[in-house]
């Protein structure tokens, strides 16, 4: 029997025992067991720091990627042309004179993270950050977005650093190795193992409600929207469907992850930036008003937001969540690049930020913002039903909906384009995801086809329980996983830093060296 065949089997004998819940509806039945999870996981990770109000892993989120943006004399603006040069390939030739190892090309590698960080918490995180915290958590997701891409560089670099190559070619890496070999490396041993052993759990944790549960969520919501799909069992439905084609797409393992991230993601980020570029400019005389809202409220929210602190931790939280910078996943997917300089790889990764929450997010800020300027469909702060949900024209709407209700008001045919853009994102960002979380797994449990099969049939049952719970929980749940790699990351890179300053000055000296 195929591994196809099985996972199929698999989940089906799993929901069949739910099947029988016709009172209630599958959805709501999955909903219910998976609520406390998520409760108890969101109030140990979000814990506040010393009755400030903001989260501890804040803290240490934006002070790390302050802290890296500083020593590393702003790589995240003067490594910007550098990272484009090298993601097109213009110093791929440094690497004939050294082995190659490797999977993928710098820019497969950077279409697979982007299309672990590219998702829905564009769409839907956007719009859940302006209604609850107002136009000001734009600012504060923008300011996280360009801070991140100092971590990433820092992370990413430290991915292939420490990364290991298996006899058949296979590359494994990611926070857990680097955590390890990195610190042991530095005389911390010990701290190294944990560290790196308490990441990976939390990977794979990560990889089931971010990189995924999250993403069926919005996807299964928008398409039961856009059909007026009604019963107990749609979403559940949707989910089986998005758990088809995600499995066979990950059976084939990075290489065809990335041959597919490598067409999906350029094509649906260009068409969504595009889409948002032209609502903007059919409101030009709104964007100075818009930007001024943005700029204004971060600092003097209105009081129906909740003052300075929530819109802080709101644009912080949605950011961190959209980029992932700081969190250490994305270095997994890099870590597969083909090349001999660990820093060359840092620098393609800072570009992924920068796409994923300077661009996409503020254009998608932008779009809500004079959406509701034009229109005063909403009020910022006043949301209704399980708080992530506004009024909208009479109808309870969240996330991904929220946009969507932007979007057709200038654009008639959007609600199709939207509700593609929003399942592509999904499919993107899950199928990346899978592979972070199988990197974690089989560092944990072995490396082996029952681990390999085992952690992938896990992980689509998740796409299930995404697509059929509510969306408070399952991204309340999302938002915990995502976080807590900071923990065991940041610690990690404090120790790690000044590695990855050898490997910059390796790589900008043999550039400098070959082109004298």
């Amino acid at each position: 029997m195929s591994k196809f065949k099985i996972l199929i089997f698999s989940f089906f004998f799993l929901f069949s025992k739910t099947s029988s819940s016709q009172q209630k509806g599958i959805d709501e039945t999955i909903n219910e067991a998976f609520l406390p999870v998520s409760s108890f996981w969101e109030n140990l990770v979000l814990h506040e720091f010393f009755g400030t109000g903001i989260p501890t892993i804040i803290f240490l989120l934006v002070g790390g990627a302050a802290f890296f943006t500083f020593y590393f004399g702003f790589i995240n603006i003067r490594g910007f042309g550098l990272s484009l040069k090298t993601v097109m390939g213009k110093y791929d030739k440094l690497d004939e004179e050294r082995s190659n190892n490797g999977e993928v090309s710098h820019f497969q590698a950077l279409a697979t993270a982007v299309s672990g960080t590219v998702g829905n918490g564009n769409i839907a995180g956007v719009a859940m950050a302006i209604a609850l915290g107002g136009p000001g958590a734009t600012f504060w997701m923008i300011l996280c977005g360009i801070l991140g891409m100092s971590s990433k560089f820092v992370e990413c670099t430290l991915g292939v650093k420490y990364r290991e190559i298996g006899s058949d070619g296979t590359v494994y890496g990611g926070p857990m190795y680097y955590l390890k070999k990195g610190l042991s490396e530095i005389g911390y041993g010990k701290l190294g193992k944990v560290l790196g052993i308490t990441f990976a759990i939390l990977c794979i944790g990560a990889s089931f409600g971010g990189g995924n549960a999250a993403q069926s969520n919005q996807a299964a919501m928008q398409l039961v929207n856009s059909f007026g799909m009604t019963g107990g069992n749609a979403r559940t439905a949707i989910g089986i469907i998005m758990m088809i084609v995600v499995g066979v797409i990950i059976i084939g393992g990075i290489k065809r992850i990335a041959s597919v991230t490598e067409k999906v993601v350029p094509f649906m980020a260009g068409i969504y930036v595009l889409a948002c570029l032209y609502i903007i400019f059919s409101n030009f005389s709104y964007i100075d008003d818009a930007f001024g809202l943005i700029f204004s409220q971060a600092f003097t929210p209105p009081a129906a937001v909740g003052g300075f602190i929530g819109v802080l931790i709101q644009g912080f939280r949605r950011g961190a969540f959209s980029n992932e910078a700081g969190a250490g996943s994305a270095s997994i997917a890099h870590s597969a690049v083909i090349t001999s300089y660990p820093a060359s790889e840092g620098l393609v990764a800072l570009l992924e930020p920068f796409i994923d929450t300077v661009v996409i997010c503020t254009m998608t800020a932008l779009v809500i913002i004079i959406f509701n300027g034009d229109n005063t469909i909403f009020t910022y702060g006043n949301t209704v039903g399980d708080g992530t949900a506004v009024m909208i024209e009479g109808q309870q709407l969240s996330g991904a909906g929220i946009t969507s209700a932007a979007f057709s008001k200038y654009i008639s045919f959007s609600g199709p384009f939207l509700t593609l853009a929003v399942v592509l994102f999904a499919l993107s960002t899950m199928i990346s995801w899978s592979y972070y979380g199988l990197q974690s797994w089989m560092y944990v449990f072995g490396k082996g086809k029952v681990a390999d099969l085992t952690y992938k049939i896990l992980f689509l049952v998740f796409i299930v329980i995404g697509a059929a719970g509510d969306m408070s929980s399952v991204w309340a749940f999302s938002d915990a996983m995502i976080l807590a790699l900071v923990f065991p990351n940041m610690i990690g890179l404090f120790f790690l830093y000044p590695k990855v300053k050898q490997e910059l000055s390796i790589y900008i000296d043999k550039i400098k060296n070959k082109t004298n």
